[in-house]
């Protein structure tokens, strides 16, 4: 069976799983569980001066049957006393030695305050501090969370900070709320940060009730921006742990975090440079029990591929996330529909029509063309005697009627070979190398 320990920046577990921290890392209880049922590791609920939560704080976008695609919380950091998370702590570690506890902090930007909440922190026995600089809804507006972790020198002058102190390995958590992820992850590593964990949430607001006009989530009738996350942001994710994990001036371990529910998440963040993966809206939808998914399905995957150890493919997909302009121009793919498998819904017709490049015909068994009037009467009527037929001078290969088409394995993407060399624009921009003839063609009004 493959080999799931994990070393991250020197904190070790027994795999790459970790709960994030949030909601489900909020009591002794609820982390020693999730210990019990296979957890490698969790990340406290963020410890700092009590707050006062409200109590309407969460919500949701559904996409068709599947509840939470998006999620919202406007809760903040642990409303419980400092002592009471610090005790629960060292109870905890005590009895799970073999697993990866980290705490969250945020306090005010204070010199002393830091080094004070850091000292009281260590003395629990944790493995680790993770620095709260993403947090981007109330504590924001209180100067901490992603009001720090916005601007570059106050990230690396509060890890400079905790640094005099910390004897165990500090973690920055990266908010995503920038233009330019990177710039905020350089300041953490200049600061002598031993690690970054990303994304930490989103600002949103998750819609409003046309009838009372109320936002999502509201308190008494009145709501606030909210942190998003859920499945919906792991492409946000995935792209800023590429750009993290690719830059040069950052080099330091990558906890990936943002919308993993499956193993499959999970291994795209390793496969682009991530050493561990954290989770928390998955867990609140599904609680502990998805770990024996997580572990088993990537272990069955690691086995089929022969891969012994995370290291064995930690990163491989990172470099082939390079700039558009390095990409290959005269690389050519056209659609391809199985006609066996149409169920003439004319989805794709649709959507090449109206919204891409117009490289999709209706026509009859007969050869006879249909006019775009008919569709309709068609689909509804059950009439298999026409076909959707790809014009092939026209498609352009933007995966747009695939994407749509409801059934699996019908239309699909193949490679057409160009008979050019691979010619990148940085390279045709400067006349080193020449496109093959392109196929697109528009229809033009006189």
């Amino acid at each position: 069976m493959a080999d799931l320990r994990t070393d991250f920046a020197g904190i070790r577990s027994p795999n790459p799983f970790w709960l994030a921290s949030g909601p489900p890392t909020n009591t002794y209880g609820q982390v020693a569980r999730a210990f019990d049922r296979g957890w490698g590791g969790a990340v406290w609920k963020t410890v700092g001066e009590p707050i006062v939560n409200t109590y309407s704080r969460y919500g949701g976008i559904d996409l068709g049957a599947v509840r939470m695609m998006g999620f919202n919380n406007i809760e903040l950091i642990t409303d419980r006393p400092v002592e009471d998370n610090l005790r629960e702590v060292a109870l905890l570690k005590k009895r799970y030695p073999g697993h990866a506890l980290v705490v969250s902090l945020m306090v005010e930007s204070k010199r002393e305050t830091w080094h004070d909440i850091v000292r009281r922190t260590e003395d629990t026995g944790a493995d680790g501090l993770e620095l709260n600089f993403g947090c981007p809804h109330g504590m924001s507006e209180r100067g901490m969370g992603s009001a720090v972790g916005q601007v570059p020198d106050y990230t690396c002058q509060i890890v400079e900070w905790v640094k005099e102190v910390a004897t165990t390995p500090v973690i920055v958590k990266l908010t995503p709320n920038v233009t330019d992820v990177t710039y905020i992850a350089r300041a953490a590593a200049q600061g002598g940060a031993d690690a970054v964990s990303l994304i930490n949430s989103i600002n949103s607001i998750m819609g409003v009730d046309l009838d009372t006009f109320h936002p999502h989530p509201h308190v008494a009738g009145k709501g606030s921006h909210g942190g998003y996350c859920g499945p919906a942001v792991k492409p946000i994710a995935l792209n800023m742990v590429a750009a993290v994990a690719q830059d040069a001036r950052v080099r330091i371990p990558i906890s990936g975090i943002g919308g993993i529910q499956t193993w499959k998440d999970a291994a795209e963040f390793i496969a682009l440079g991530a050493t561990t993966v954290q989770l928390c809206t998955a867990v609140m939808h599904y609680g502990f029990r998805l770990i024996e998914d997580l572990v088993d399905g990537l272990s069955n995957w690691m086995d089929e591929k022969g891969y012994a150890t995370l290291d064995a493919w930690r990163g491989r997909a990172a470099p082939n996330v390079v700039k558009w302009e390095d990409l290959n121009l005269n690389y050519r793919t056209i659609a391809v529909i199985d006609q066996a498998k149409c169920i003439h819904c004319g989805l794709c017709y649709a959507a090449c029509e109206d919204g891409a490049h117009q490289a999709i015909a209706i026509r009859r068994r007969d050869g006879a063309r249909f006019a775009e009037s008919g569709i309709g009467a068609v689909r509804f009527n059950g009439d298999h005697r026409w076909d959707v037929e790809i014009i092939e001078e026209a498609c352009v290969g933007c995966n747009l009627c695939s994407l749509v088409c409801p059934v699996q394995g019908c239309i699909t993407m193949q490679e057409v070979a160009t008979g050019a060399a691979p010619v990148t624009w940085r390279e045709y921009a400067a006349g080193r190398g020449k496109l093959a003839p392109r196929p697109e063609h528009y229809v033009t009004v006189a």
